[in-house]
């Protein structure tokens, strides 16, 4: 295969401008409004924002919402997971939520559509219109709280913002939230929050291109 061949998979209108799927080789690429937004090339952090949340969640047949499809791979390591039984993702751009359903996502290339719900809308809305429904929200919004590309994401990571999300977890469940960088500050805001509990700064060191980088996931409980 030759690295340097693009190939489009999907171009289409989105909320935050135009969405573009391409392979790179075999690199799959994902671009809003122009600016590049993720690729596969590792996706240890995706995938351990699942893997985080669930392994502090107790019992069985959990219930998980994925805020932000991207790719699939958080999505798809949470049904990975035996106790979960069943997944409902929230993405504001339509199109990834159909480049899904025709099998152009390397992180869910099938759909297990009997645990598997995609829903588009923005996430927001979707867990305030749910309280108390499920035991893991996973969000994967932006690039986090500090280095927004769309200012229109800043109110998920503001005091409100968090507090619906923690009024949408049954009691016990956990908020586990992705960055691009650290974000001590977002930590101390969900520690001042009343009814959370065992909060957690994980720094998620990655290399790439013979650079780190250090990602972060920010892990609350609802008492």
């Amino acid at each position: 295969m030759n690295p340097d061949e693009v190939v489009e998979l999907g171009r289409a209108a989105g909320a935050h401008g135009e969405v573009l799927l391409r392979r790179r080789g075999s690199v799959t690429e994902l671009v809003v409004d122009g600016v590049f937004a993720m690729d596969d090339v590792d996706t240890s952090t995706e995938r351990a924002l699942a893997t985080e949340a669930l392994r502090r969640c107790g019992g069985d047949r959990l219930q998980v919402l994925v805020g932000g499809l991207g790719l699939g791979w958080t999505a798809a390591t949470a049904l990975a997971d035996p106790r979960v039984a069943s997944v409902e993702v929230a993405e504001l751009q339509p199109a990834l939520v159909g480049w899904a359903a025709d099998g152009l996502l390397p992180g869910l290339p099938e759909l297990p559509r009997d645990r598997l719900e995609l829903h588009s809308t923005d996430v927001a809305v979707h867990l305030a219109d749910r309280p108390g429904r499920w035991d893991a929200v996973l969000l994967d919004v932006d690039n986090g709280p500090d280095f927004l590309v769309h200012q229109s994401n800043a109110p998920l990571y503001e005091e409100a913002g968090l507090g619906t999300a923690l009024a949408a977890l049954r009691p016990g469940g956990v908020l586990a939230i992705w960055s691009s960088d650290p974000s001590p500050a977002l930590a101390d805001r969900l520690r001042a929050l009343p009814g959370t509990t065992g909060v957690e700064h994980l720094v998620l060191p990655v290399e790439r291109d013979g650079r780190r980088f250090d990602y972060a996931i920010v892990v609350a409980r609802r008492g």
